[in-house]
């Protein structure tokens, strides 16, 4: 079995010159300090939305938690987006949102619920450097759980200066990756992928863009 970097490097031979000095161009661009998860959403096109804006800050990796809703795709809203992402999904134990958190923890994450609380903080505020976020985004109605809001390490907000209480789950989502990735690219954190990580994603990218990629790489490997 070859290596991921070498599978990856023999599929670029499939492709426009165009399209592998994309890949490997946006693929610099990608970040997993920071990731998304969504705690049981319903609307279908607040998921995709959500989606879109995490391929278009380049933020790679997106977790979605299904205890009561089934999370789906509307490709019209997100324009392929999940495609390019990474979706971790939590669907299949008692518990989804405690295996999320835990899950999220042995890789180093902190766990950020994003709602007001009596301890929470402008997102603007926030400390990057105290390593890895994972930003909690709650369903349309109720927020986040009361799991989440115990095991939660920092509460973050967007300002907001008017009478409705609440952004919309997606503006709330974009806003904040809006703040934190200008202020990651601004500073001298290390907020790239590690390089095995990125090999990994421009594998299912190529994946994605050449046909019969699958038995191409059987006979690569055999």
């Amino acid at each position: 079995m070859h290596t991921v970097k070498e599978q990856v490097e023999y599929l670029s031979r499939f492709v426009t010159d165009y399209r592998n000095d994309l890949f490997r161009r946006l693929s610099m661009e990608r970040t997993s300090y920071l990731t998304v998860v969504l705690e049981d959403l319903y609307q279908q096109h607040n998921c995709s939305a959500v989606l879109r804006s995490c391929d278009c800050f380049g933020v790679q990796n997106i977790h979605v938690i299904e205890n009561e809703n089934k999370f789906e795709d509307n490709s019209e809203i997100s324009v392929g987006a999940m495609e390019w992402l990474t979706l971790h999904r939590y669907r299949n134990t008692r518990d989804n949102t405690m295996s999320a958190i835990r899950a999220l923890r042995e890789q180093g994450y902190r766990i950020v619920a994003t709602t007001p609380h009596e301890k929470d903080q402008l997102i603007d505020d926030m400390d990057l450097h105290k390593g890895k976020m994972a930003f909690f985004f709650g369903t349309e109605l109720t927020g986040l759980s009361d799991k989440v809001l115990a095991e939660a390490d920092e509460f973050v907000k967007v300002p907001i200066y008017g009478f409705t209480e609440s952004y919309n789950v997606s503006v709330c989502a974009a806003l904040l990756m809006y703040s934190v990735v200008q202020r990651l690219r601004k500073s001298d954190i290390e907020w790239h992928m590690p390089e095995e990580e990125r090999y990994r994603v421009l594998l299912t990218w190529y994946k994605h863009a050449v046909k019969a990629s699958d038995q191409i790489l059987e006979r690569f490997n055999s």
